[in-house]
C-alpha cells in the first residue's frame, strides 16, 4: 500500500499537524532524529527572525506504542512559537508572487491573511517531520537521501564569500535572492513507480512533490534541464554489465536521473529544482491597496532573504516520503519484518539469467512456505 500524508496548520495558529498513513507497523521511530531534521530546516545564510525563536516543539498523537509504529495513521504534532493568528493585522496591499491576490479573487474577500496563512512556507515544516518518518523506513533499506545546493544567485554555492555577499547587498537593500539545488538518493533498487498510470510515474510524482514546494518555479529529473542541449546519441544513458549492480546491469551515466519510462532504474535518483527569490521584500513592490484600489507598495511581512538552502532540506523530506511511498507499494506488507522478506526475497531474485523470457511463464507460488 502507498503512503498517503496530509498537513494541517496556519503560520501564526496553535501549531502544525502531519498525519501519514500506510506505514507498515514494527517500525521503531527516533522522534530525537525527527526534531533534528526540523532543526536542519532554520539553518542557513540569510534565513528571517523567526528562525532564531521558533522552537518547532515536535510531539506525537497517534500511531505510536513505546517508541514503535502501530501500522495506524501517524499524527504528529509541531507547536508554533508566535499563534498571534488572531490579532495579526490584515495587509492592506497584496504581495506580487504570493498568494495574496490571487487567494483574495478566489475566496472574493479582501482578507489576505486569512489564505496566506496556510500558503506560508511555515507549513513545510509539517512535512519535512514527516520525511525524516520516511527516511528512517527507508534506511532499513539501505536509501540514503541528501542535497546540496548548488548556486544562490547565479554564484556557485562553493564561493561562500560571493554569494553571501549578494545576501547581505540584498538585505540592505530590501531586496530577496533565489538559487539552484539538488536531492540524491542512493541504493533505490529498479523498478519503483510505474509505466502503466501516468499519475503514477516515479519522475513525475518526484518533480510534482518538488514544485510543491513554495517559490519553487522548475523541476527536472538528472540533466533535464540540459536536455535540448544535447543529441541523444549522447544524452541517453548506455546500459552495461556492472557485475556490482542490481541484476547485473548499470549505466555508463545517469542523465536520466535515475528513472527511466516511470520507473527507478537502480541508478542514483537525482532531482534538482530552481527556487525564486521569496516575494515578502522589505522594500515592498509594486500593488495596489485594496481598500480604495490605488496604487501603493505591497505590505511587508516578517520573512527570509534567501531561503535556497531550507529548501534543499525540504526537498529531502518530500524525496523521501515519495520514494517511501513507492517502496511500500512495491512491498504492499502490513509489518516491517514482512517487507524486509520481500525485499530480501527480491534481492535473491536479481539474477537476470534465471528470468523468464515470455510473461506467460511468470508463476504464481501454490503455497507460501
Amino acid at each position: 500500500m502507498s503512503l498517503t500524508y496530509s498537513t494541517a496548520g496556519e503560520s501564526h495558529g496553535p501549531g502544525l499537524m502531519a498525519m501519514i498513513e500506510g506505514l507498515p507497523a514494527g517500525l521503531p521511530l527516533d522522534l530525537d532524529a525527527i526534531r533534528a531534521g526540523l532543526a536542519r530546516r532554520w539553518q542557513g545564510y540569510g534565513r528571517g527572525p523567526r528562525s532564531k525563536f521558533e522552537q518547532d516543539k515536535l510531539s506525537c498523537y497517534s500511531g505510536l506504542k513505546r517508541g514503535v509504529t502501530l501500522g495506524t495513521p501517524l499524527v504528529l504534532l509541531i507547536e508554533n512559537s508566535d499563534s498571534r493568528i488572531d490579532e495579526l493585522p490584515n495587509l492592506a496591499a497584496p504581495r506580487p508572487g504570493h498568494v495574496d491576490m490571487a487567494g483574495v479573487q478566489r475566496l472574493q474577500c479582501r482578507d489576505i491573511r486569512a489564505v496566506l496563512e496556510r500558503a506560508s512556507a511555515r507549513e513545510t515544516a509539517a512535512r519535512t517531520a514527516l520525511g525524516e518518518v520516511a527516511r528512517q523506513l527507508l534506511s532499513h533499506f539501505d536509501v540514503a537521501i541528501e542535497s546540496q545546493v548548488l548556486s544562490i544567485a547565479g554564484v556557485s554555492y562553493e564561493d561562500a564569500g560571493a554569494w553571501q555577499v549578494k545576501v547581505d547587498e540584498a538585505k540592505a537593500a530590501g531586496d530577496s535572492l533565489g538559487g539552484r539545488f539538488q536531492v540524491r538518493a542512493n541504493g533505490v533498487i529498479p523498478g519503483l513507480g510505474s509505466y502503466s498510470q501516468a499519475n503514477q510515474r516515479l519522475d513525475a510524482k518526484l518533480m510534482a512533490a518538488i514544485a510543491s514546494i513554495p517559490a519553487i518555479k522548475a523541476v527536472s529529473m538528472g540533466s533535464g534541464f540540459d536536455a535540448d542541449l544535447t543529441p541523444g546519441s549522447e544524452y541517453h544513458d548506455p546500459i552495461i554489465s556492472d557485475s556490482g549492480a542490481w541484476g547485473g546491469v548499470s549505466r555508463s551515466s545517469n542523465n536520466a536521473g535515475g528513472v527511466e519510462g516511470g520507473l527507478s532504474n537502480g541508478q542514483q535518483v537525482v532531482v534538482e529544482a530552481i527556487i525564486k527569490p521569496i516575494p515578502t521584500l522589505r522594500k515592498g513592490l509594486p500593488s495596489i491597496d485594496l481598500t480604495d484600489m490605488t496604487a501603493t507598495r505591497s505590505t511587508y511581512e516578517r520573512s527570509d532573504i534567501c531561503v535556497v538552502e531550507a529548501a534543499a532540506v525540504v526537498g529531502e523530506a518530500l524525496v523521501a516520503l515519495e520514494l517511501a511511498s513507492v517502496l511500500c507499494d512495491r512491498l504492499s506488507q502490513v509489518t516491517l519484518s514482512e517487507m524486509k522478506k520481500v525485499f530480501s526475497d527480491l534481492l535473491k531474485n536479481s539474477d537476470i539469467y534465471t528470468w523468464p523470457n515470455d510473461i506467460s511463464a511468470l508463476e504464481c507460488p501454490t503455497q507460501i512456505d
